[in-house]
């Protein structure tokens, strides 16, 4: 919904980037210009299933995403060659 409206892009992105590094990134591995970079830790959530020898506790990590927004009129193409 964002790369359609907007030219945003989000990606999960390791914990120890910076908005410089995912920056560089972006731009090298699709060959973009990139505006800018909006960074966010979402927290792990707590999941619980239920199996026949009773309830299996766990928990989701959490994680780093980036968005990304395009100059205008740029976009990537990700299943381009599909």
């Amino acid at each position: 919904m964002l790369s359609e409206k907007s030219g945003k892009y989000s990606f999960v992105v390791s914990k120890d980037a910076n908005k410089i590094e995912i920056r560089k990134a972006v731009e090298n591995m699709y060959q973009v210009t990139v505006e800018s970079v909006n960074t966010m830790i979402l927290p792990g959530k707590e999941k619980n299933r239920t199996t026949r020898s009773g309830i299996i506790h766990g928990r989701k990590p959490a994680y780093k995403k980036a968005v990304v927004t395009l100059s205008e009129g740029e976009e990537i193409d990700f299943f381009g060659d599909i």
